[in-house]
């Protein structure tokens, strides 16, 4: 029985999740990684690739035509590796910058773009030789060390077969320009590495799916764990109830307050009240902006009479506000036809006091 309460048959709840999170506990592939730097860099070299090899052809025909005129003097060397620095970083740059944004993608997307704070504080074990040396020759590492060498097989032999396809091209076989050479290994090179991608992403998501299920699984709780948690999170008992004394006094306020721009106070007769307010022009639908029971309803009452509001006894429409309205909230849809009648009925009312009133002062 002791050992049937201590499993772990509970998913993790998401205060569990949040503190994984934050620890750095959570699902991720270094394929996943891959896939998107390798998607990276490959969109980078298919847009920026022709104006890169332009470039680069432009520089390397200047070098060769001018190679006898070139001056190795030393105030020149300080301009010739300006030139070739940035002649570099535009051929390059574009690439580079990409498969960063995609790394950093990936590694958000894997994280749900949050820091894993308590992972980023530095950990002295793991600089350890020792340590190190444990984890990299452990029984725990056997399988992922042979997962990846599989990977690496399915990896080569699917590009083994497209570098044989490629070697049976014509090409090898003619005398080419140098424009063909170069077009023939873009294509050949975008094909190979589309061919791998899509490899890697079928491995890619089958292995983030089991890091998926693996990491739920070890987040999994006990029944006492959730309990524990659970009871945690109501907090103390007091704590609770100086918290309802205070809600107190806030509910009497606002009934003060609020009552008195009340369209109608419906009643049950006496043991519930709630006072609702609709203006055409600001409401969607009428509002509930106080209701109370025994004692408060007294007192919206009391409220409601001072100032004149209609008061109108509908039982089944009261206890239904009362127990599926919010105060501050629109009413119920349910209710919109029975409430609307209501309405009717304080318009005639008000119509009727207003021309009494009128006819008063006349006389």
């Amino acid at each position: 029985m002791s050992e049937q309460a201590g499993e772990k048959t509970e998913q993790a709840t998401p205060k569990r999740l949040e503190e994984a999170l934050k620890k750095g506990q959570f699902a991720r592939s270094p394929e996943v990684q891959t896939v998107m730097v390798l998607c990276g860099g490959l969109i980078a070299l298919r847009m920026a690739g022709m104006d890169a090899w332009q470039k680069l052809t432009f520089a390397v025909t200047g070098i060769f035509s001018d190679l006898g005129r070139i001056s190795l003097a030393q105030e020149n060397m300080q301009m010739y590796l300006v030139n070739g620095a940035l002649l570099f970083a535009t051929c390059v740059g574009p690439v580079v910058l990409c498969t960063m944004v995609a790394g950093l993608l990936a590694g958000g997307i894997q994280s749900r773009f949050n820091t894993a704070s308590e992972a980023l504080e530095p950990d002295w074990e793991r600089i350890n030789p020792m340590s190190g040396f444990k984890r990299i020759f452990s029984v725990r590492t056997l399988v992922p060390t042979s997962l990846s060498l599989l990977k690496l097989v399915i990896i080569g032999a699917v590009a083994w077969s497209g570098v044989r396809k490629i070697l049976q091209d014509p090409i090898f076989f003619t005398v080419v320009g140098p424009a063909e050479i170069a077009r023939f290994l873009s294509d050949t090179t975008f094909q190979l590495a589309t061919r791998v991608i899509v490899v890697l992403s079928a491995i890619a998501a089958a292995d983030y799916g089991f890091q998926y299920w693996k990491t739920n699984r070890e987040l999994m709780m006990t029944k006492e764990e959730v309990k524990e948690e659970f009871k945690n999170m109501e907090g103390d008992p007091q704590m609770k109830s100086r918290m309802r004394r205070r809600r107190k006094p806030k509910s009497q306020r606002q009934i003060l307050q609020e009552v008195p721009t009340a369209d109608v106070v419906l009643t049950n007769p006496t043991h519930l009240a709630i006072a609702l307010k609709y203006d055409r022009k600001t409401m969607k639908a009428p509002r509930i902006i106080a209701k109370g029971s025994r004692l408060n309803a007294l007192k919206i009452r009391e409220i409601a009479g001072q100032h004149n509001i209609p008061i109108m006894e509908n039982k089944p429409l009261a206890r239904m506000l009362f127990k599926y309205g919010k105060v501050g909230g629109e009413i119920p849809a349910e209710l919109y036809a029975a409430v609307a009648e209501v309405l009717a009925w304080v318009y005639r009312v008000n119509r009727f006091r207003y021309y009494s009133e009128q006819n008063n002062v006349q006389n």
